[in-house]
């Protein structure tokens, strides 16, 4: 079965294979976009600032990597961590970021916050637990009345 987004657990495969990859940029490509969720011209637009100068993520012949070239890689990375999509690019990183953060009970906020988005709607289409009734406000209210405080 393909999905269209990643999982949590999908970014846990891609990230141990990064980690073990020979191509010592694979694990900054997934880190920056599935941990920090950084879009991918951010990612690929980075620079070393710190003693080194250059581009953070590069491609074979030393230069810049475009995002292209990063696709490929995150394509690569997900067959052979085993995570099966049936289009892999950049943003399926980042939405696992912004929607993993609003599943494990982030406040829209700081995850809109974090995700970098103007408008908290954007952040709000991410969010699959919008319809759980432990986060509903009105069930939040009713367990703050009856627990007599």
């Amino acid at each position: 079965m393909y999905l269209r987004w990643c999982t949590d657990h999908d970014l846990e495969a891609m990230i141990a294979t990064a980690r073990t990859s020979t191509n010592p940029n694979d694990f900054a490509l997934v880190a920056m976009l599935g941990l920090l969720g950084l879009r991918i011209f951010e990612a690929t637009g980075a620079s070393i600032g710190d003693r080194v100068a250059g581009p953070m993520l590069c491609n074979q012949v030393g230069g810049r990597m475009d995002r292209h070239a990063a696709t490929r890689r995150l394509k690569h990375l997900a067959a052979a961590a085993g995570v099966r999509m049936s289009r892999m690019h950049s943003h399926m990183l980042r939405h696992t970021f912004v929607t993993t953060m609003l599943d494990t009970g982030v406040p829209l906020r700081d995850a809109q916050i974090a995700g970098r988005y103007a408008d908290p709607r954007t952040t709000m289409r991410y969010d699959r637990a919008r319809t759980n009734r432990d986060r509903h406000p009105h069930y939040i209210f009713a367990a703050f009345m009856a627990s007599g405080t």
